[in-house]
Order: C-alpha cells, then structure tokens, then sequence
C-alpha cells in the first residue's frame, strides 16, 4: 500500500509483497545453481571433443552451459537483494522501498535472455539440431529437467503478471481527489467487474435478471474499492491486524466489566430468558423449524452432511422417472427428484405432508417447500439458503429499495436483492396458500429458513401478514443488512432471529463491509510490523490463537486504539503524517457510502454464544478460557440490531453461520438445560 507502480502505470500488488516469492524462487535457483554447476564441470571438457565446433555444435553448447550458470548466478543476487528490500518498513513506509521497482524492472527485463538461453536448452536437448550428444546420462537428465522447470517457471510468472495487472492501472491515484474524476473512475471499475462477471459466469446470462445481478454486484465492488489504493495483500494483513485489534478491545472491556462488577450481559437461564416471551417463542419449536429449514437445501446438503454415505441415504426416497406422476406437487426438480428426496429425508416427513416444493433456482428466485404441520397444526413455509453462485449474487445485490406492505412505516427500504426474491416467490406461493388453507381453514400460518432464506421469508412474512396476522417466523442466521430501523423493530413481535457466536452474515451488509475497509485501512496505519510479518503471525494466530504479548507490541501506539468507534467517524485512529489513502478515506464518508440507507437484522434477536471465563492473572496477562466444568456450554441474551452492526474478525465467523452448528448449539442448550446447573458468567 500504494499499489506498486512499474513500466508506466500501477499493478494489483505492494512494494512489499514480493518476500516471500523472492525468497522461494531463490531457493529454486540456488538448487538449480548447484546442478547446472556439476554439469559444466562434466560436460564443459567433453563440448571440445563435439562433431563440431562451431555454432552448431561445441561453442553453442559452451555458451549456453555458462550463459545459464552465470544468469543463474546473477538472479540469486537479484532475488536476494529484492526480498531484502521489499522486507523494509511497515506497510505504508513506501520511500523505504523504493529501491523495489528498479530491481523488480531488471527482473522482468532478464526474462528475455532466460528464454533466449530455454530456447538453446530446448534445441540442444530435445530437437536434435545441435551436434553435440551428451552420453553422460546424469547430465542429461539434470539439463533436460531444467529447460523443462525453466519453461514452467517462465510460465508461472506471465501467469503472475496477469493475475496481478490491473486495466485501470494507468490512472493516477492523485487524480481521484476530484468528485468528476471519482465518477468517471466508478464507472469504467463498474463495467470492467460486469464484463468480468459476463465471462466467468457466462450461463447465468439466461436468467431473466442475470445481467441487472451482474451490475449491481460491479457497482457494490466498485464502491467499496472507490478512493482506495489497497491491493489484496493489504486487505488480508488488514484483517489479521483487525483480529489481534478486535482481541484486544474484547480483553479491555471485560476487564473493565469485572472492575465495575457489572452484572453480566449474556446468561445461561434458560427460564430467564423466555420470561416474558410469548409461548411461540421457545427453543423447542426453533430447534423443529430448523430442521425443516435445513432441509429445504435437498440433496447437495445431505451430500455435503454424509460425503461417503449420503447416496445410500437418499436412494430410498428417490423416485424412479417412469413412475413420476403427472399431476405432481414438486416443480423444477430432476427426473428422479433427487431435492425432494432430500427434502423428505431430512424432514423426517412423509411425502403426503409435503403440499408444494419449487426447486427452482435462479438469480433472485430460490426454492421453497410448503409443509402441512398436523402435529402442530400450522402450515410451514421452508425457505432454502445460499448455497449456488445464483444465490450469491442474489446476497450482492445489497443495495437499498423502497420495500412497501401493509402495516409497515414509510419510507421502508429493504434488501434489494431479497426483495426481488421475495416478490417473486410470492407469485408461486400464494395460489398454494389458498387452496391449502381451505383445506386446512384453522391451521396457522408459520414461516423458516436459514441464511439468505431466513431474510427472504421475513419479507415474505411482511408481504402475507395483512392476510395472514397470526403468522410467525422463526429466521435463523438472518442478515445484518435486511430492513430499515423502524420496519425491523414492527417485526419484532412475530420474528424470533437465532443467532450463534461470531456469525459473519448476522453481521454482514454494505454500511458494515464499507466500516470494515475504513478499519482496515485505519489498522494499517497504526501498525509497526511489516507485511511479512504480519502474513507470518496471521498462520500462528489460525494455529495456536492470538498470543497476550501481541495485543500490545503490534502497535506503533496502543494508545492510539482506545479512540471511540463511530461508524461515520473515519479518521479515528489514524497516525500522524498519514498518506493520501487516509486522507481520502477521512474525507466526506457519506459521498462514499453506496447506499444512504441503513438496513438492519429483523425480528427479536436471540443471541447465543459459547460460554467463557476470565483466566486467572500471570504473567502474559489475562487469558479467556472455555469453560470445561460440569456447567452450561453456552449463554444467551436478547440482543438489538445495532449490536450486529460491525463485522468481527474471529476463527468462527464461517463456522457458526453452517445451519448444522447453529441446531447442535440449540440442541446442546435443550439437552444440558435439565443436566447441569444454571450458572451465570462472573
């Protein structure tokens, strides 16, 4: 950080990323150093006795044996001079490196005498032109083995270059201060992702709304880079830096909360905490609700569950295609509806309690099962998550639309991407709803899903309610960036929100993916270790945790972190003499903003993580511990939207948004609430 800038224009790497590839591509040529110098000692004598001397025989041979040992020779000083200077000051002491594009400018310049001399290699060894056979077969083999690693290796690094070329590279980051040029650049950054996503994802181009996904998702990447000359290897040392950040504000404020004797926030009072809820709302029925909402995913979820067993599983409620009926209730399936055997198998439900399964799946529409629930006497819609690219683009389209219903404020925006969803879902749903309710006139109404489908069915929920008021929705690992303030707090009488632990989507929108890159930037800055440094405590931190003596030495001025986080506070943290990145990312935050409006988490929020304790005092500092007592695992608390607001870089913000921890955490809850004793956290 900045972007290095190399043969007139800048690239999608940093003067100090080229460490570590130094340092491997040296250990190479050194090994290759000391080969070809073993063959010049055998072979060099034997070119004087060749059929011929000349250019097509012995001289020929001689200047390619000691061409390459020298150019070898002469890399390994390159490489190691550059690793060294790329290795100087933090990330953002770019004068200190200034030496790096010189020395990487020769780098690249000596790839044409080292193919000139592969071409040599090449013709000596495999095509027969030259006249002057090796009969020492070690010699051989080591120079065949050569030319061949020298053409792979030739080959990785255009392959290198094109991965880290970036079209726009021409544009001067200067030129970015002004508001016209701003705009300009965001729109050349937003077709060159659209045309991007057009040739990898060629196929979705069918789908109705493929190529409006497609722009939004380029608009939402352009955003989000726009005024910043990050390159990903900042973005990942940003991250890392985030999580020995975020560890350390964790261990201040508990400390702080065990000096003030505060009562605790979360608890494991299982009775406490649905006190003063209505019945609906209870673990039981979440934990049966769940279910059904995993198993809206179908067969790839159950192959995913059981790799080695899982055909077995769904082969007896597969349906062989001749015996298909005509009339039936499951549509966009395969010949052998192989997702409505998934479908039944996890639901633990016969087939005639499944009334209507849509397996169809493109942008901005997802499959959908509307079970009949005689036990519980409701009729449940099953909304299936993410879990294909048309999903996922689904989930990018983040930006703001107004989302109306009746009952709801003014001026309502939600999701955009989940709105369409919802909307169309809709039109396959409600000519289901109503011949299922006639049959069915006192059941009630109940809506689930995981993920993408738990905010998709809240919409929905808001969409039937005028028709359906006793509806409910149990939404598990609901997105952060859903709904407006005053809409999601209307939702909170008939919405129960689950989530677990450090869930990354319960915390994932657009205002908290744009705090995230201030943050990063602003954590940058404030750091003394150099990016290799940084990469190598990062693979410490995924192994062993982040170590008590980092929290404090990593930081130019740990003082400099006690600043209060405000999410359109931008400048906060930032060091003195900072560059024109931090300048820019201070500037005007709101001009920045993709989208005015903030979305938040619907429904009553319960949120439940595993239980810890202060270790005790030593010499490294506080340590948090889990608990392995015969106690409670985990604790809980009614949360507010605000609260999952910030994205949290932490070991398990993938795994606890997987919908089969989120049932083994609430299946653990049910089990040890009779097991062990009601504790609270001290």
């Amino acid at each position: 950080m900045p972007a290095l800038r190399l043969l007139g224009r800048k690239w999608l790497a940093a003067s100090d990323d080229l460490v570590f590839p130094s340092i491997f591509e040296l250990l190479f040529r050194f090994v290759w150093l000391v080969l070809i110098a073993l063959v010049v000692e055998v072979l060099y004598p034997v070119t004087w006795q060749c059929q011929t001397d000349g250019w097509h025989g012995g001289s020929f041979v001689r200047l390619y044996l000691c061409g390459t040992l020298t150019l070898q020779a002469a890399l390994m000083l390159l490489l190691a001079a550059l690793a060294h200077q790329s290795a100087r000051g933090t990330i953002t002491d770019v004068d200190i490196r200034k030496l790096v594009s010189p020395l990487l400018l020769i780098k690249v310049l000596l790839v044409l005498p080292e193919t000139a001399l592969n071409v040599m290699g090449t013709m000596w060894m495999f095509c027969e032109v030259i006249e002057c056979s090796v009969d020492d077969k070690f010699s051989s083999i080591v120079i065949q083995s050569i030319v061949l690693f020298n053409w792979v290796q030739l080959g990785l690094t255009v392959f290198g270059l094109f991965m880290v070329f970036d079209p726009l590279g021409s544009v001067n980051y200067g030129d970015m201060q002004d508001t016209p040029n701003q705009v300009r650049h965001h729109r050349k950054v937003t077709g060159l992702w659209s045309r991007r996503f057009r040739w990898a994802f060629c196929w979705l181009k069918r789908d109705e709304h493929g190529k409006e996904a497609f722009q939004q998702v380029a608009a939402l990447l352009s955003a989000l880079f726009r005024s910043t000359d990050l390159v990903p290897s900042d973005v990942v040392a940003g991250c890392v830096l985030l999580r020995v950040r975020q560890k350390r504000e964790t261990r201040e404020m508990r400390r702080i909360q065990m000096l003030n004797d505060e009562e605790p926030i979360y608890t494991t009072d299982v009775n406490k905490i649905f006190s003063e809820t209505p019945p609906w709302m209870n673990l039981d029925d979440a934990l049966y609700y769940l279910r059904l909402s995993i198993a809206a995913y179908g067969w790839p979820y159950v192959l995913y569950r059981h790799c080695f067993t899982g055909f077995c599983k769904l082969a007896t409620h597969l349906t062989c295609c001749c015996c298909r009926p005509k009339n039936s209730i499951v549509t966009d399936d395969n010949c052998c509806l192989c997702n409505f055997a998934g479908v039944k198998y996890m639901s633990k439900l016969p087939a005639d309690d499944i009334i209507f399964a849509s397996f169809n799946n493109k942008v901005f529409e997802l499959p959908f099962c509307v079970i009949a629930d005689h036990e519980r006497e409701c009729i449940v819609v099953a909304v299936r998550g993410s879990i294909s690219l048309r999903d996922i683009f689904t989930d990018f389209t983040a930006g703001s639309e107004k989302f109306e219903a009746d009952g709801l404020p003014e001026n309502t925006a939600a999701h955009k991407g989940m709105a369409m969803g919802a909307n169309k879902m809709l039109k396959r749903l409600l000519p289901v709803l109503d011949r299922t309710f006639q049959q069915f006139p006192h059941y009630d109404l109940v809506l689930t899903g995981h993920s993408l489908g738990a905010g998709v069915a809240v919409l929905v929920a808001l969409k039937l309610r005028p028709r359906y008021p006793h509806l409910k929705v149990y939404a598990f690992s609901t997105p952060a960036g859903l709904i407006s303030r005053e809409a999601a707090r209307y939702t909170e009488s008939f919405v129960l929100t689950v989530g677990v632990g450090d869930d990354l989507v319960m915390r994932l929108s657009v205002h908290s993916i744009e705090n995230l890159r201030t943050k990063i930037i602003q954590t940058i800055h404030a750091t003394k270790l150099p990016k290799y440094r940084i990469m190598l405590n990062g693979f410490g931190y995924a192994l062993f945790g982040v170590p008590a003596r980092d929290l404090e030495s990593t930081w130019r001025r740990p003082e400099d972190l006690e600043a209060t986080h405000s999410d359109d506070s931008a400048d906060a943290l930032l060091v003195p003499s900072v560059s024109t990145e931090a300048a820019l990312v201070s500037r005007d935050i709101f001009v920045r903003r993709f989208s005015s409006a903030r979305l938040f988490t619907a429904g009553r929020i319960l949120h439940i993580a595993r239980r810890k304790r202060m270790g005790i005092e030593n010499n490294e500092g506080d340590e948090e511990r889990k608990v392995r007592t015969q106690e409670p695992t985990y604790e809980m608390r009614w949360a507010c939207p605000e609260d999952f607001m910030e994205l949290q870089v932490m070991p398990r913000m993938l795994l606890d948004h997987l919908p089969e921890n989120v049932h083994r955490t609430i299946q653990t809850i049910i089990e040890e609430r009779h097991t062990y004793r009601v504790t609270h956290i001290v």
